[in-house]
This record gives C-alpha cells, structure tokens and sequence, in this order.
C-alpha cells in the first residue's frame, strides 16, 4: 500500500495546471460566455425542480428531482464533511474561500454540462437511453473526439469507486465507538475489515437494483438528511453565535494572507481549495451528467438550470457549515484529519454527544453515496465494453469498499484526487468546445419561456 500511495501523489503534481486551467480558466470564461445566465435565474430553476414545468411525456427514466436528488447524493456526503476537515488541515481556514469560489464556478460548469447531457442522448447495447460525457464528447465533437471518452471512462473506473466514503465511515465508527477500548477488541484491522463486509453487504441490496431503485433511495434520504446535518450545525451556530462572524472572517483573511503568499504556499493552499471543492460538488468532472442525462426532461437548458443548483446546495451551503463549526469550536489546532476533526468539532460544541449524532448522519451520507456511486462506474465500463458487462462493475464497486475500510486515508485520498484531475481534462475540453450549442439552446428557450410556451 505504501508503493502505491508514493506511485500515486508522484503522479498528481502533473495534473495540477491542466486542472487549473480547465476547471478555473475555462468555468470563468463559461461565466462570462453565458452573461452570468445561471445565476440571474437561479430562482427560475428552484421552480423547474420543484416539478412546476415537468412534461409527462418526455423521454427518461428519472424526474429532474430525482436526478438532482441522486447527484447530490453523491456529492453531498462525507466530501462535505470530512473532505473540508481535510482541506482545512492541510491549507488552513482560508482554504475555505477557494472551495467558495470554485463552486461559484462549478454552478455554471454544471449548467453547461447537464444541458449537453441532454442535447447528446445516446443508447447502450440494451437500447436504454443513456447521457454523460461519452456521449457528448462523441455525438458533440465527433467519432475523431472517442479517444477522450474512452480515457475519461477508463479513469472513472477508479474515480468512481466508493474508497474514501468507505474509508471514512469505518473512520467514524472506529473513533466513535472505539472497539478496541470499549469492547476490548484485540484487533483493529478486524473490526475494519468486518465493518467493510457489513457496508458492502448493505450497498449490494441497492445497486443491483439499477438506477431507478437507487434514485427512489436517495430522493427519499438526501432531502432528511440534508435537513438533519444542517439543523445540528444551525444549533451549534446559535449556540456560539459570537463565533460566527470570526470563523467567517478568518476564512476570508486567510485566503488572502500575505505571510501565506510570500512563504510560497498560496499556490497549494489554491490548488487544494480546488480539489476538495471539486470532490464536495464534482462541477467540470463530469460524473452528475450521467444522472441528469436520463432525466424524463426533453429541454436541455431546463436540465442545465436544475443540475446548477448542486453545488450551491452540497458546497456553498453545505461545506461552509461545516467549516465554521470546525473552525469555531478550535478542532483545527488539535492533531487529526478528515472525519476526527469533525467529529471532534461536534463533541465539543452538542454537549458531549454531538459524535454520535455526526455517526448517524455520516451513516446516511455513506450509504447514499455509495449508492449512487456505483452507477457511474456501470455507465463507464458499459461504455467500453456493452451493457451486460458493464453490470460486473458493480462487483468490483463491492470488493473494494471492503480494501477501502482497512486502507489508509492517504492512499484513498490520493486515487481520488488523480483520477478525478485526469477525469476533468476530456470533460472540460468537451463542454468548453460545445459551449455554443447550449447558448443557442438557451436563447431559444428563454424566447419560448417569455411567449409563455416553455
């Protein structure tokens, strides 16, 4: 394991410019190519999503909701929670301000792509309907553009897998319930190890099911446990209300911190702000297309407008909670990274018993998205190969969530990490050259939308 996690953070500095220039350089020329159209109707799309302009016969598997709902199933989850831990611990409070701005940016990525999700449906082997990068990089662009499908879905293949959400709820029960001192356990590695066969064994029951079975899951817990997470960080922000605007201030000071800048890391704190902030709401990586590509939606830009509201949801929303409550309750002085930190902030600040409150929302987290994880690996290797053996990714999804629960939180964070940089080289490529079509999608929709026939 040490090998392999020295071989994988060797490779990841490679991959920093391209993804900086991708996801930052061409998110704002997205921003400024659409004239700020996400957000100017932002309000527009809570409409869309709450079913206001649903047509019952469009083509699809899953409502706009649910796709939403599955998106963020995937998202919002413990890269909310621990992933601004760990990017806390590593750059500081003021990493928190590049995770901001790189959702901001993401919420017009996710416009652009899920438009194109839909503008490019294609069908597998079966003759299910299917959408996603593969689809728009090879309908979009052409036949000449596959050899950048085929490399995002060989990546996917391991960005895909449910490692650090596995790692980190084994984490979270190990540091919770403490086997070993409280059950005098004499191994840690078997609880591990059991912990992962017990996660595995839950996650089989869902993802063999398909896609629509996992949709009616997560739509059912993502919204509760959006609304749990976010009422026990409410009360822990009422509780320390004098604390607030400090954290807050501090986020912001930090970003901008000369000391920082002159001692050479504003660019790690930068890129590090980028990565957890791409791993909290995946904008440019190319993974919530697949969901919203199957949505029962027959007007690309309406789609576009719902998937926009994923990062505003599961980042902005989300990771700036958690930030705070990390930051005023001090658990980022004390040593520890990812899902300790938080559960350490939690215990402070709930009067003792705010860790096993965060373990049954982490338990949620997990499970929804491991969930909803699974189904993008099926959809890269149905890609490669054909639908029937795309099924068996799922068996390889279920062995290695057991490898993850006894693996290290570098290894898994570091596979993650370069499988989603490499992920957003074709991807972003794509949505950038086929940027035009959405804007001439959207002029024409919002022309219909004003004569009242969208």
């Amino acid at each position: 394991m040490e090998i392999l996690n020295d071989f994988l953070s060797g490779l990841i500095p490679y991959t920093e410019w391209p993804m900086f220039i991708l996801l930052i350089g061409g998110g704002l020329f997205l921003v400024f190519y659409s004239r700020f159209l996400p957000y100017r109707f932002f309000g527009h799309a809570i409409a869309i999503t709450s079913g206001k302009y649903d047509d019952k016969n469009a083509k699809g598997d899953v409502s706009s909701f649910q796709a939403l709902s599955a998106a963020v199933a995937a998202t919002v989850g413990l890269g909310n929670i621990s992933g601004v831990a760990i990017a806390i611990h590593d750059g500081g409070p003021g990493v928190v301000f590049w995770i901001w701005i790189t959702a901001l940016i993401g919420m017009c990525i996710k416009f652009y792509s899920c438009s194109l999700a839909i503008m490019y449906r294609g069908t597998d082997s079966d003759g299910k309907l299917q959408g996603g990068p593969m689809f728009y990089i090879t309908q979009g662009m052409g036949s000449k553009a596959r050899p950048l499908a085929v490399f995002f879905c060989i990546c996917g293949l391991f960005g895909f897998l449910g490692v650090f959400t596995a790692n980190q709820f084994t984490e979270t029960f190990m540091s919770v319930v403490d086997p070993v001192e409280t059950l005098y356990a004499t191994s840690e590695f078997n609880w591990k190890l059991g912990i992962g066969l017990i996660l595995a064994i839950i996650t089989s029951f869902v993802i063999f099911g398909g896609l629509t079975k996992i949709a009616k899951v997560a739509s059912a817990i993502v919204p509760f446990m959006v609304l749990v997470y976010l009422a026990a960080v409410i009360v822990v922000m009422a509780m320390n209300s004098e604390l607030v605007w400090p954290s807050l201030k501090m986020i912001i000071t930090e970003a901008w911190d000369f000391k920082t800048v002159v001692t050479g890391g504003f660019w790690g704190l930068v890129i590090i702000g980028i990565r957890r902030a791409m791993f909290s709401n995946e904008a440019g990586l190319g993974s919530a297309p697949m969901y919203h590509g199957q949505s029962k939606n027959d007007e690309p830009i309406k789609e576009g407008l719902v998937a926009m509201l994923g990062p505003f949801i599961d980042t902005i929303m989300v990771c700036t909670f958690t930030a705070v409550v990390i930051i005023l309750s001090g658990a980022y002085l004390e040593d520890g990274s990812g899902i300790v930190m938080t559960l350490n902030a939690f215990r402070k600040t709930l009067f003792g018993y705010g860790d096993e409150l965060l373990m049954l929302i982490v338990t949620a987290f997990a499970l929804s998205t491991l969930f909803t994880y699974s189904y993008y690996g099926v959809k890269s290797l149905s890609f490669l190969s054909n639908a029937r053996i795309g099924k068996w990714y799922n068996v390889y999804f279920v062995i290695m969530i057991v490898f993850a629960a006894v693996a290290s939180l570098d290894l898994v964070k570091n596979l993650i990490d370069l499988s989603y940089a490499l992920m957003v080289i074709p991807n972003m490529i794509a949505v950038l050259y086929l940027a035009p079509k959405v804007n001439a999608a959207a002029k024409k929709y919002f022309a219909q939308l004003k004569d009242g026939k969208a």
